[in-house]
């Protein structure tokens, strides 16, 4: 494993970036990512050296321009290709006999257009094997970083925000879905450490990733958006190994005959039995997403929560709206989960503790016109009772009584020493949202549905059960 971190580490932490296409051609693509590096280096946050290739240019926004490969410093070791196919093969051959070790294939038009295309990857690919080249392409949008400044995605920041830094990888084969992942990330807040997008994915593949990310001491969690796998076998062990250690998520399209069909024309991808995936899926812990929604509700609950797995399945709701808490029963029945039955102990203290009207029970409704200290001793009881595995809490800001930042202040407390899972709701519009985003801020994964938030919880539940099973 040692020498796969070795391999792909310049990718993501380079000592020095040959942008090979590199022009002071405004919104060409080799312009956009030469400006990319350069914007982090003025920032201080890319800390290795820049070197634009061009034949015709001597000079970009004040960095010297190379002409050819060969004429690169000796120090560079990632070499990024946004030039016309036709000439990759050649440029590849300029690269091995430099000595650069990773490559990254911006360019498009191989595989995913027909027989000349795979040609050209087939000779691309030769090149790689026979002098120890690491590739990631073609047809794709790179590497982002945000703490080493690598950003190879070939959209400007005034046409997409970028995230901050967070526990999350992020692996696509899509190049438009990872420019649109991270522009939503950065309107939802989420951190995203490292995304990868590897188009065809000639060389390195998910399974590398997977062997890579096992050692990426930031990244808590790996979510991939799969259109097909080349090497099943290779998958499969690598996925084996890295779920011992952090959960995985997939979101895998070409389900029906139609999407099998666009992922062929769009990455070359033979997206096979969608059966065969359910089942690879399962066997190995990766934990399936239905949609793009649900592969990041899921991802936010592991980053927050990867040191909290529930140790069963049952699940206490809280709640200050009777149906907010009707509508997380019904998903706690629809996600395979149990209502846990609170003991006679805890239904005492709660009703010692709550006035007439309030409910005790699960779900416990702590009513319309509750404060926050209805909501301590709600969760203080969830927390203490045996069988309640993890707890869902429904903030409904609007209720007149309660003081948003006391309540606000006890979930991140309980959720912070409490060892079971606690996740939040709270439903409404810009206020709402303002005191959820203060709430996640603490640490409290924080969902805008019911149904959201327990789905969250069932990936938990799914991925326990799975490290037990393996260690059984």
């Amino acid at each position: 494993m040692e020498k796969i971190v070795k391999e792909l580490r310049p990718f993501f932490e380079p000592n020095a970036v040959a942008i090979i296409g590199a022009t002071d051609k405004k919104g060409k693509v080799g312009n956009v990512i030469f400006e990319n590096f350069k914007m982090n280096k003025e920032r201080g946050v890319f800390k290795g050296s820049i070197y634009p290739v061009n034949p015709k240019l001597d000079e970009i926004g004040g960095y010297k321009v190379y002409k050819s490969v060969t004429e690169l410093p000796e120090n560079t070791d990632l070499a990024v290709i946004s030039i016309p196919a036709k000439f990759v093969p050649s440029t590849m051959r300029d690269i091995a006999k430099k000595g650069i070790k990773s490559v990254i294939i911006i360019t498009g038009g191989f595989g995913e257009l027909g027989e000349e295309g795979k040609r050209m990857e087939r000779e691309i690919l030769e090149i790689a094997r026979d002098n120890g080249i690491r590739v990631i392409g073609p047809n794709c949008v790179g590497i982002y970083v945000p703490d080493t400044g690598v950003d190879t995605v070939f959209l400007p920041e005034n046409k997409m925000d970028r995230p901050e830094s967070g526990p999350i990888a992020f692996v696509t084969q899509s190049g438009a879905f990872a420019a649109a992942m991270l522009d939503w990330a950065a309107g939802a807040g989420i951190g995203i450490g490292k995304m990868v997008s590897y188009g065809n994915k000639l060389d390195v593949d998910d399974a590398d990733l997977m062997d890579y990310f096992i050692h990426d001491d930031e990244i808590n969690v790996v979510t991939f958006y799969i259109e097909g796998v080349k090497d099943g076998r290779k998958f499969i062990e690598a996925a084996r190994r890295i779920t011992q250690v952090k959960p995985v998520i997939a979101l895998k399209s070409g389900r029906t005959e139609y999407g099998a069909k666009a992922a062929s024309s769009h990455t070359g991808s033979l997206a096979g039995a969608d059966t065969i995936y359910d089942a690879v899926f399962k066997q190995t812990g990766i934990i399936r997403a239905e949609d793009f929604e649900h592969m990041f509700d899921l991802a936010k609950a592991f980053a927050a929560l990867k040191d909290k797995l529930p140790k069963g399945e049952g699940i206490g709701i809280i709640t200050d709206g009777g149906g907010a808490g009707v509508m997380a029963s019904d998903a706690v029945a629809k996600f395979g989960l149990k209502m846990a039955e609170l003991s006679e102990e805890t239904l005492k203290y709660l009703k010692e503790n709550f006035p007439p009207h309030a409910v005790a029970g699960n779900p416990t409704d702590v009513v319309g016109d509750t404060d926050a200290r209805r909501y301590k001793y709600a969760i203080e009881a969830f927390v203490r009772d045996p069988n309640v595995d993890a707890i869902v809490v429904i903030v409904l800001f609007q209720v007149p009584l309660l003081d948003e930042m006391e309540v606000i202040d006890i979930l991140a407390e309980y959720a912070e020493k409490s060892e079971k899972p606690i996740v939040a709701v709270a439903m409404g519009g810009k206020k709402t949202e303002y005191y959820a985003k203060i709430l996640e801020d603490k640490g409290v994964p924080v969902y805008p549905t019911p149904e959201r938030g327990v789905r969250a919880l069932a990936g938990l539940v799914q991925y326990s059960k799975y490290l037990e099973r393996i260690k059984g």
